[in-house]
């Protein structure tokens, strides 16, 4: 059996950025660059007013000084002129500096009338000016390609001029549960059977990351059944599967996908939960057969499919980040596979953070892993660990998930 790091590496390894294509600036949210944001203007473009006040010569600014007020400048309205000994031009915050000015006094300084402002205090050179490039030059780096955009990098990429943005295309990924025993929620339930939860969870994984998900009907535990839906998964980035990945009886999505022409990269990995994971391809479609148990098929998401949806969308892939913590309670000896343990989160008085494993760890039981905030790591042949020891967890709130 695989370890999950080099499982890991083998999926990522048939996996590249998808290619770019230009969107408007409003639907770039949360979107990945294929290309850097170089800015089309220079911000601010002239020096300009940070307050309301007055542009004056600060040759001439002495407190007390009375200056002749020969013009207003109105944010967009430059005044045209040339500003010379004993003058002063009305200023409001995103004015125009005019020509001949030095320094920018503020309203609260001054006193005015009749054409005239007298200064109750000395201006300082080069004060309240914001300099033309003071936040970017023209042809400046505003983004990186590979940064996913956030309602800031939104703003920045508007303040440099672009409507319109080149950006990785989303991933689409093909969902397809197996087994005669589901049914999607709301439809009949048949005898023996359980309402499927995987297909709604990853799709919503999979729109939490970014990608576009597209559920596909059920496949029975039928080859000629399965092999139907990996024809619906044409033209896809990514087919997912549910269920059906071992070699049991009932377990056919190998031999359902064989008869489209996958090709088997590995089906093993020394984990737990979700040691019956599959990978593979056919033709340029990436396969991912995940677990049928619910617990199983996130936390092979959060492991496998989290650091995929990545890697296409033109972000850096690598495993999920972890913290460390501290352990709420004892755990035994683990195994020969990697062990990933719900666990409750919580903050000490000391500001460390206390992972407790659920007494329980079925994975079949859904409700304990949508109430985790973690998954607590085990190497394979940990050795028994007492309460307070250090452990890595997996924050699952850190991913969006």
């Amino acid at each position: 059996m695989l370890s999950v790091d080099e499982a890991r590496d083998r999926i990522l390894a048939g996996l590249a950025p998808l290619p770019g294509e230009t969107v408007g600036l409003a639907s770039a949210w949360g979107r990945v660059l294929a290309a850097p944001v170089l800015a089309r203007v220079t911000q601010p473009p002239h020096d300009v007013s940070a307050m309301d006040g007055y542009a004056v010569r600060a040759a001439d600014a002495s407190a007390g000084a009375r200056l002749r007020v020969v013009g207003t400048s109105p944010a967009g309205h430059p005044w045209d002129g040339m500003l010379t000994a004993g003058e002063a031009v009305r200023l409001f915050t995103g004015s125009v500096l005019p020509q001949g000015a030095d320094t920018v006094v503020l309203q609260e300084a001054t006193s005015a009338a009749d054409g005239w402002v007298t200064l109750t205090e000395a201006a300082v050179p080069s004060r309240h000016i914001r300099r033309a490039g003071q936040d970017f030059p023209h042809g400046g780096v505003l983004l990186p390609a590979g940064r996913r955009l956030t309602a800031r990098d939104i703003g920045l990429a508007a303040s440099g001029n672009h409507p319109w943005l080149t950006v990785h295309r989303r991933p689409r990924v093909a969902i397809l549960a197996t087994g005669d025993e589901i049914a999607l929620p709301g439809e009949p339930i048949p005898a023996g059977g359980i309402v499927s939860s995987n297909a709604h969870a990853l799709a919503a994984f999979v729109l939490a990351l970014g990608g576009e998900p597209l559920v596909l009907p059920v496949a029975r535990d039928d080859i000629n059944a399965i092999a139907a839906g990996a024809d619906a998964a044409r033209g896809a980035d990514l087919l997912v599967t549910t269920g059906g990945a071992s070699v049991g009886d009932h377990d056919l999505v190998q031999a359902g996908l064989g008869q489209r022409g996958m090709a088997l990269d590995f089906w093993k990995i020394a984990m737990r939960p979700g040691k019956p994971l599959m990978h593979g391809r056919i033709g340029d479609l990436p396969v991912l057969g995940l677990p049928g148990n619910p617990v199983s098929a996130l936390v092979c998401s959060v492991l496998f499919l989290h650091p995929a949806l990545a890697r296409l969308s033109g972000l850096p892939a690598a495993p999920p980040p972890s913290v460390l913590a501290k352990l709420g309670g004892p755990l035994h000896a683990n195994d020969h596979r990697a062990d990933h343990l719900r666990a409750s989160l919580a903050e000490a008085a000391d500001g460390s953070l206390i992972a407790t494993a659920y007494e329980r760890q079925d994975s079949a039981m859904l409700r304990l892993m949508a109430q985790a905030g973690g998954l607590i790591l085990r190497e394979p042949n940990a050795p028994a660990a007492g309460a307070g020891a250090a452990v890595r967890v997996i924050r699952l709130d850190a991913l969006g998930l």
